[in-house]
């Protein structure tokens, strides 16, 4: 478990959310994905104590959820930041830089591939592909995309990540 992720279960989880969700498809069959789906856009993530009470609520085992959450890439079962910062690792990017783009972001934020800064402000995820292989190399910040990055630009676009907020 990463340090940011200790520190956020250290803290208590307000399950009011997860509550309010579960009540609106409890009577759903089938619900347990759309309930795990907006239990995560309330959190940002699912906390272990929200799965226990998806399971008691929906009347199903821990482990199920846990075999749902582990097999779909969209669930993420630790914090993650405001700002996910997705480097391009696809081949058209890879030959025009991508591991310079890497390098800067995990040097700038000192955070590599699936880590999250303690400030919970970034995330950082190396892709295989963006889609966007005309702009190479390419990074997207949440549903921004920035294509021809240098390691100016890609200082540029965490700085202005960095003052937001």
């Amino acid at each position: 478990m990463s340090e940011v992720a200790e520190k956020v279960k250290e803290e208590e989880v307000d399950l009011t959310g997860a509550n309010e969700v579960i009540d609106k498809y409890i009577d759903m069959k089938g619900a347990l994905m759309p309930v795990l789906q907006a239990v995560q856009d309330v959190y940002g993530y699912i906390p272990e104590p929200t799965v226990h009470l998806i399971a008691e609520r929906l009347n199903v085992y821990p482990s199920q959820i846990y075999g749902v959450l582990t097999f779909y890439a969209q669930f993420h079962l630790e914090p993650r930041g405001k700002y996910i910062v997705r480097v391009c690792m696809g081949t058209a990017c890879h030959v025009k830089g991508a591991g310079r783009i890497a390098d800067t972001l995990k040097d700038r934020l000192k955070i590599g591939h699936a880590e999250t800064t303690e400030d919970l402000k970034f995330t950082a995820e190396y892709v295989a592909c963006i889609g966007a292989c005309g702009m190479a190399p390419v990074i997207m910040v949440n549903d921004a995309t920035y294509g021809s990055m240098t390691v100016q630009k890609m200082d540029e676009v965490i700085a202005k990540y960095k003052a937001m907020d």
